[in-house]
């Protein structure tokens, strides 16, 4: 009998966990979503990479890269791609919306990604590197890099079974990809093409995908819980300032700055804000590779204008600094992979800067050779009277700058002879007569 009993007790326990079980929800699956739209450089790195860290530790299904990019560099595009191949969830690229693209380092990202996904009307491609200190190589050097970063793109291509002979194409001769070439391709470059995140979250949703080491894992997205993860500030605020524009546009404000503030000693604001200027634009190009010639011609053409203030030219060092001017910046960004300072930009900036540094120069040189108007520097050459007779044992008075003034002078001086300050000892004047003046006195004195 107590074994009955205690039997069905059992049995309504588990009847009632069973019903609890049955009314719980199952979890929904965690997509972590990192949308990067800009240049690859170590900024971006540091955003994506931290992504993937807060993936590994939240337990997300899976990490997806929404990526727009013209390119960047190659050391933070493998410290990207290293991070994605350690990474816990399997790392989905999404080059998108339509109209994006994913070139140079965008498209060895690409490569890298368990699973490639594009847009309609994307492409990417066009992965030939350059110089990351801006520098022009010379033949042998750039083969030497393009064979190197081929033969990465093609190890990532056939780690995930993707076309190998296309992914050394648009490394070795620059060969982009619209979204259906990339899907047609045999093998594909990519998996599969979606209009959007969720659509791309749909079709992703039972895929068998196989990891960079071998390993197979089926991912689930339906009805995904997508958390966005968005840049910090800190990380807004250095990847602003590292596109090439601005660093340009900072260095030219930083260098007119300066110009004002030792022109006009003392405005302060123009100094900090130069400076401060100076130093952004300094910290970006530690970011984004420069043309050190390109930088050095900016500063050779200033030091021109500066010349043309000094030296009776007739233009030609003005003209000449101008030019370097527009030159050296043209020069000091071209080697940034898809990312150029326009001429809309540098033309502007160049002429504007030789226009101001000209015209302050001369105002300032112009200021320095008028004669003072106040203190004692302004009572020096001004011509009076005599109101008194004037010696140098024995002082008088001289009508000056409408002032009567003690005055002495070496020579003797009758009243009324016009006289010229030559000095000034506190209150007392140190005169001399006029040229013809002392004979005339003299003549006045007797008479």
């Amino acid at each position: 009998m107590g074994w009955g009993r205690a039997l069905r007790v059992a049995v309504v326990l588990v009847g009632i966990g069973a019903g609890a079980a049955a009314g719980q929800a199952p979890q929904r699956p965690l997509a972590m979503v990192a949308e990067l739209d800009g240049i690859i450089h170590p900024v971006s790195a540091e955003y994506l990479n931290g992504v993937v860290d807060q993936a590994d530790t939240s337990g997300a299904d899976v990490v997806v890269f929404v990526l727009r990019t013209p390119g960047g560099l190659l050391e933070s595009t493998r410290a990207i791609v290293s991070r994605m191949i350690t990474s816990r969830a399997p790392v989905v690229v999404f080059v998108g919306p339509s109209g994006a693209r994913a070139a140079s380092a965008g498209f060895i990202i690409t490569l890298a990604a368990d699973v490639a996904v594009m847009a309609p009307g994307t492409h990417i491609g066009a992965a030939h590197p350059v110089s990351g200190t801006g520098q022009q190589m010379d033949e042998t050097m750039s083969s030497k890099v393009a064979s190197d970063t081929a033969a990465y793109a093609r190890s990532l291509a056939e780690a995930r079974g993707r076309n190998v002979e296309l992914a050394a194409l648009a490394v070795t001769e620059s060969r982009a990809f619209t979204d259906r070439e990339a899907l047609e391709a045999k093998p594909p470059l990519v998996d599969f093409v979606a209009q959007d995140l969720d659509d791309a979250l749909r079709k992703l949703d039972g895929r068998t995908v196989r990891r960079f080491d071998g390993r197979t894992t089926t991912v689930r997205t339906a009805n995904a819980d997508v958390r966005r993860v968005e840049m910090t500030r800190r990380q807004q605020f250095l990847s602003a300032i590292a596109h090439p524009q601005v660093a340009y546009i900072l260095l030219t404000l930083g260098i007119l700055g300066l110009t004002v503030e030792l022109w006009n000693p003392g405005a302060i604001a123009p100094g900090v804000a130069g400076g401060l200027s100076l130093l952004l634009a300094f910290f970006a190009f530690q970011i984004v590779p420069v043309n050190t010639a390109g930088l050095l011609l900016i500063f050779f053409g200033l030091a021109l204008l500066v010349l043309e203030l000094k030296m009776p030219s007739f233009g030609v060092l003005g003209v000449g600094g101008t030019i370097s001017l527009v030159i050296g910046s043209i020069m000091m960004t071209r080697e940034v992979p898809g990312v150029r300072v326009g001429l809309g930009v540098i033309l502007p900036a160049a002429l504007g800067l030789a226009a101001i540094v000209l015209v302050l120069g001369r105002l300032a040189f112009k200021a320095q050779r008028l004669r003072p108007e106040t203190g004692v520097e302004a009572m020096l050459g001004e011509v009076g009277r005599a109101r008194t007779p004037v010696t140098a044992d024995a002082p008088g008075q001289v009508d000056v700058h409408g002032e009567i003034w003690r005055a002495v002078s070496r020579l003797p001086l009758p009243p009324g002879a016009p006289v010229r300050v030559v000095e000034v000892n506190g209150l007392t004047l140190v005169v001399e007569p006029v040229n013809g003046s002392l004979a005339e006195g003299a003549h006045a004195w007797k008479a």
